[in-house]
């Protein structure tokens, strides 16, 4: 009798350990799920941070290449207006303003795109994390079904 007991006993601690395994096995299950979710968030939000960016860096070039045009206008502008008396010093205030506010415009859109772009290395970092751990997760998972597998086949 002791041996069908012992029998018994150890039937039901492989169930219990299987009952247990499997109820780990969701749980990791739940876990890959939402690393799956959160990495497709991650992913559509780099995306379109790094459209922001390249938008931005287009506006940029835009805005450049349009001031280089003003700067080169206003040059010829000056030259042809020699006949009329100009008062040269308000032109070099008003022409130092403007150029202070470009600048003033330009250094603030670079802040931006630089924020961006942290934004961005961040959000890269983060996946990566998110890989490294959904992997990790895979591979305990994999295991798990080596082991439960193996108590199937012992049961």
């Amino acid at each position: 009798m002791g041996l069908v007991e012992d029998f018994n006993n150890k039937y039901n601690d492989e169930i219990n350990n299987h009952t247990k395994l499997e109820n780990e096995f969701v749980l990791i299950k739940k876990n890959v799920d939402e690393a799956d979710v959160n990495q497709v968030e991650l992913e559509s939000h780099l995306e379109g941070l790094t459209d922001e960016i390249n938008f931005l860096r287009q506006l940029s070039e835009q805005e450049t290449r349009e001031l280089q045009s003003l700067i080169s206008d206003t040059s010829v502008v000056l030259s042809m207006n020699n006949i009329c008396p100009l008062d040269m010093d308000s032109i070099i205030t008003e022409a130092i303003i403007m150029d202070a506010k470009k600048r003033e415009e330009l250094a603030i859109k670079e802040a931006k795109l630089s924020v961006l772009e942290a934004a961005q290395q961040w959000a890269k970092q983060d996946m990566v994390w998110q890989l490294c751990q959904y992997q990790e997760l895979r591979n305990i998972r994999q295991a798990l079904d080596i082991e439960i597998a193996t108590y199937r086949k012992l049961l």
